[in-house]
């Protein structure tokens, strides 16, 4: 059997008046720009009306579906909304933008019982999405009565734009790529990932920095040549790939020393010990940069 089109609209409307929604003591029709009441007949009602700015802007239909579909892929994971965030946000956008209005003028107790929370957590939860930018407030005056402007989620400033592309109309189907990771190189920890570590046995070519004997990778380790007692850092300017046997007789002596005692103990021929003496200052120099770019989504800033 054919499943009928759901209507957003309709859905929303009778899930938020299932959940006994207070009415509302006065809303703001962003085209006329009156204050209408409705419900119990407030304390204050015989002072002069609150007045509020009109806006010139003219609300455009908006597609309940499709926020519905913004805020739970866009909105609500990048901002890291709560199970109260998206409670509220959807009560207001009910009130406001789904019914044709730009602002809304409100209460917190009405907001509360509305969705059936505590007035000092209702409270707390629109300070949360007004810092960041879910909510625009207009006006706060001392009775209460706060005007807000809700944002729809690609109005907000803190969804990432490239994200965006794919939720508007005629945009790529699909989610985003992921963004890259931007490392930089001279404060990056190269102990600290195994892609990083793998780095540096790449830029070795497979073989030891010390002996230069060819080696693989059951039998390589990764060596400071600035010992970690004498503050030596896990930077690629102090990393090397080596065997396992050069790690263990190196211990904490110098680099320089220990490729000297290489050479005479008749492991490094004289061409050998030269080409490590230069290779030693300018892995100092940061010439020895490590292939970052051939690892998947990191670049070197």
């Amino acid at each position: 059997m054919n499943s009928k089109k759901l209507d957003a609209v309709q859905v929303w409307k009778q899930t938020k008046k299932r959940c006994g929604n207070a009415p509302l003591q006065g809303s703001i029709d962003s085209e006329a720009g009156n204050t209408r009441k409705s419900g119990v007949e407030p304390p204050h009602s015989k002072l002069r009306p609150y007045k509020i700015r009109t806006l010139v802007t003219r609300n455009k239909e908006v597609d309940a579906g499709r926020v519905w579909k913004q805020m739970e892929d866009l909105l609500a994971p990048q901002l890291n909304f709560s199970l109260a965030d998206r409670v509220i946000y959807s009560h207001l956008f009910r009130h406001s933008r789904l019914e044709g209005k730009l602002q809304l003028q409100f209460s917190i107790s009405w907001l509360a019982r509305g969705v059936g929370l505590s007035s000092k957590f209702t409270r707390d939860t629109v300070r949360r999405l007004i810092a960041r930018g879910v909510l625009h407030l207009v006006e706060c005056n001392c009775r209460a009565q706060h005007v807000v402007r809700l944002r729809l989620p690609l109005e907000v400033k803190g969804v990432c734009a490239a994200k965006i592309a794919g939720h508007l109309p005629g945009g790529p189907a699909g989610p985003a790529p992921a963004p890259r990771v931007v490392i930089n190189i001279e404060e990056a920890d190269f102990l600290e990932k195994q892609n990083l570590r793998g780095a540096i046995h790449a830029r070795e070519g497979g073989r030891c920095f010390y002996c230069s004997r060819r080696i693989d990778q059951h039998r390589r380790c990764l060596d400071h040549v600035v010992p970690r007692a004498e503050l030596g850092q896990n930077s690629y300017r102090n990393l090397v790939s080596c065997c396992l046997e050069c790690n263990s007789l190196k211990a904490d002596r110098p680099a320089e020393e220990f490729l000297r005692r290489l050479y005479r103990e008749r492991r490094l021929s004289t061409a050998e010990l030269g080409g490590r003496l230069r290779a030693l200052y300018e892995l100092a120099a940061g010439k020895l940069l490590p292939p970052l770019a051939a690892l998947p989504s990191r670049t070197v800033s």
